[in-house]
């Protein structure tokens, strides 16, 4: 079996969502439990990663290599490098908990529902796994087509705008993207990412390629200015679409640069790096002032989603400074491990926010702020959740959401002083706009005669969010863990983005 681990990760949840599906919708019993039943044999086989995956070796482990079009000498190729590692394991840690949290929600068709989250997480994870460019290609596109289905049948009154808007850009950078592997093939007459990694390549090749690379994951992270998809999608989204578009789906992007722009297109990279830093400290300054603004709690918190990302892209592209501005390696390593901490947190901080505003509207129906009010006062269980959810997308010591940041500001200030300051900046404002909406959500008299007859979470909410909660405050507390699994693949990226090309 651990021949083939990978390929059991992937396809085990795209094939058990076919017993959901023949459940139908006269047996929605049924559909939902064999939902959780491959959702569970997935994350458990997902757990086998750990003790057949050496971290003390940042190479490719766990290949599989198959002949896929001979014509094309494409194949379909999988393997892990500890940064998958952990995106993996989060991605089915996450599919457990968006079958459970939707499990009497989802009234309408729920075995079509719990067999799209399943066909989503299978192709998440063969993102996560494919070594072969085109095979990459594949899954990345094909996650839209669940996503897609989610949204627009069980999102809320403008789903279908939400819907077209997220297709249109998410698809208008993949064929960038394409047409930058069309021509890498050419050249290379292969699609394996290894082999395009060690391509030469001129420095106007790298920079189209890298733009090409830049707008289709730039979309997909989001990256200002192309993030307007991302408030729409998540507003109109079902719980569960939320939860796994920010815990996971966002995640993606960052990865496409890891696995296309720093090693096919090196000093490109190098050379535009301020352009992806000064875009990620807009989104970590100005989008925080428009999260401060909003009325509706999934808004702030989707806007909170891409502020927080910019920290990302800030670890990954500061890197470059370090490295090649100062050659200041260990710097450089602290940022990429920042932002790798940074991805997982905010996988764990957004789905639980996002669960707990799911929790809030399935008893009142509206994520309007102004609806609510003294909260706590009828709900303190939910309120505690609520309360360390917020604290933790703050950037509180001791909670998953400070480790990655706080390593990124650190790396940021070897680099430029200013720079660490517009990123530090962001505790700030981070702590206002979600603060100043738990003061209003959750604190003073119960005004609204409908909060005041709100019950506290039942015995599957407090599962789901005691989940989220584990994972939130272990990362914080205990770091070592996660840092260690990721340490050596993060170090020879590192060490790659000293190499030039030309």
């Amino acid at each position: 079996m651990f021949n083939h681990l990978l390929s059991l990760l992937i396809w085990l949840p795209i094939v058990g969502a076919i017993p959901v599906l023949l459940a139908g919708s006269g047996r929605p019993n049924a559909a939902r439990w064999i939902a959780l039943l491959v959702a569970i044999l997935t994350f458990v086989a997902s757990l086998y990663l750990l003790p057949q995956f050496n971290a003390a070796d940042g190479s490719k482990q766990l290949v599989e290599s198959h002949m896929w079009i001979a014509s094309l000498g494409v194949h379909y190729g999988l393997a892990v490098d500890g940064i998958s590692v952990a995106l993996i394991l989060l991605t089915t840690f996450v599919g457990i908990l968006v079958i459970v949290g939707a499990w009497e929600v989802i009234q309408t068709n729920p075995h079509q529902y719990m067999a799209a989250m399943l066909v989503l997480e299978g192709l998440m994870i063969g993102v996560f796994c494919a070594t072969d460019a085109l095979l990459f290609y594949v899954f990345f596109e094909a996650m839209l087509i669940p996503m897609f289905i989610l949204i627009g049948v069980w999102g809320g009154p403008r789903r279908v705008y939400a819907t077209l808007k997220f297709f249109i850009y998410t698809f208008f950078g993949s064929i960038f993207m394409l047409v930058g592997l069309i021509y890498l093939y050419l050249k290379a007459g292969s699609f394996d990412l290894a082999t395009l990694a060690a391509l030469p390549l001129s420095m106007k090749e790298q920079t189209w390629l890298f733009f090409a690379f830049l707008i289709a994951f730039a979309v997909k992270v989001p990256m200002v200015p192309v993030h307007t998809w991302l408030p729409d999608a998540h507003v109109e989204a079902p719980t569960g679409g939320s939860v796994v578009l920010a815990a996971v789906m966002l995640k993606i992007g960052g990865y496409g640069f890891l696995r296309f722009s720093l090693p096919i297109t090196p000093d490109a990279a190098d050379a535009y790096a301020w352009v992806v830093i000064g875009l990620s400290l807009i989104a970590v300054v100005y989008i925080g002032y428009i999260a401060l603004v909003q009325e509706d709690m999934k808004k702030l918190v989707a806007y909170s989603s891409v502020a927080h990302m910019g920290f990302v892209t800030l670890g990954i592209f500061i890197a470059f400074m370090l490295v090649r501005g100062t050659n200041n390696l260990d710097a450089a390593k602290l940022g990429m491990q920042g932002a790798m901490v940074q991805m997982i947190s905010h996988g764990f901080v957004s789905g639980a926010m996002f669960s707990c505003i799911g929790v809030l509207y399935d008893r009142l129906h509206t994520r309007q702020i102004k609806d609510y009010g003294g909260v706590i006062n009828v709900m303190p269980w939910f309120g505690f959740f609520y309360v360390l959810f917020a604290m933790a997308n703050s950037g509180l010591p001791g909670t998953s959401g400070f480790v990655g940041e706080f390593q990124v500001i650190l790396a940021s200030f070897q680099a430029n002083p200013w720079i660490a300051f517009f990123a530090a900046f962001t505790l700030i404002i981070g702590a206002a706009y979600t603060l100043y909406m738990v003061k209003r959500v959750l604190w003073g008299d119960v005004t609204n005669p409908h909060v005041a007859e709100m019950k506290d979470i039942n015995g599957r909410e407090w599962f789901v969010l005691g989940a989220f909660a584990a994972a939130v405050m272990a990362l914080g507390i205990w770091p070592q863990p996660l840092i260690h699994l990721m340490d050596s693949s993060v170090s020879q990226l590192v060490t790659q983005l000293a190499n030039h090309k030309i």
